[in-house]
C-alpha cells in the first residue's frame, strides 16, 4: 500500500484547506486511518482518525470544532477538511493507515503500518 498526501499550501489565518490522502495497492476501506502533524522541532502528534468501525476521533475539542476527517471508499481516499486555520496549525501533515489498529491505539503513531510522505501546511498571521 502506498499513501499519497496532498493539498497543503500557504494560507492566511482563518482560511480553509482540504488535505487528501490517496491510497493505492489495495483497499483501505476497513482499515483505521488517521492524520498526524509535525511542527518544526516537535514530535509527530495525532490530529484525527477513523477507526475500523467508522468512528471518528479528534485530538482535541478544538480540532473537532474546526477539522473534519472523512473517507471516500470508492476513491480509496481519506480527507481532512481544516477550517479557521491558525498559525499554530503550521506543520507537515501526514496520513497513516493500518489494517489492525485497535481503537485504543488510534492516537499512537507506532500503531500504523503505512504512511504518506506528508504535505506542508503553512498558516500566516
Amino acid at each position: 500500500v502506498q499513501l499519497q498526501a496532498s493539498g497543503g499550501g500557504l494560507v492566511q489565518a482563518g482560511d480553509s484547506l482540504r488535505l487528501s490522502c490517496a491510497a493505492s495497492g489495495r483497499s483501505i476501506a476497513r482499515w483505521a486511518v488517521a492524520w498526524f502533524r509535525q511542527a518544526p522541532g516537535m514530535e509527530r502528534t495525532f490530529v484525527a482518525g477513523i477507526n475500523r468501525s467508522g468512528g471518528r476521533i479528534y485530538s482535541t475539542d478544538d480540532m473537532k470544532a474546526r477539522f473534519t476527517i472523512a473517507n471516500d471508499n470508492a476513491r480509496n481516499t481519506v480527507y481532512l477538511q481544516m477550517n479557521s486555520l491558525r498559525p499554530d496549525d503550521t506543520a507537515v501533515y501526514y496520513c497513516a493507515a493500518g489494517p489492525s489498529v485497535i481503537s485504543s491505539s488510534l492516537r499512537s503513531p507506532t500503531a500504523y503500518n503505512y504512511w504518506g510522505l506528508g504535505t506542508l501546511v503553512t498558516v500566516s498571521s
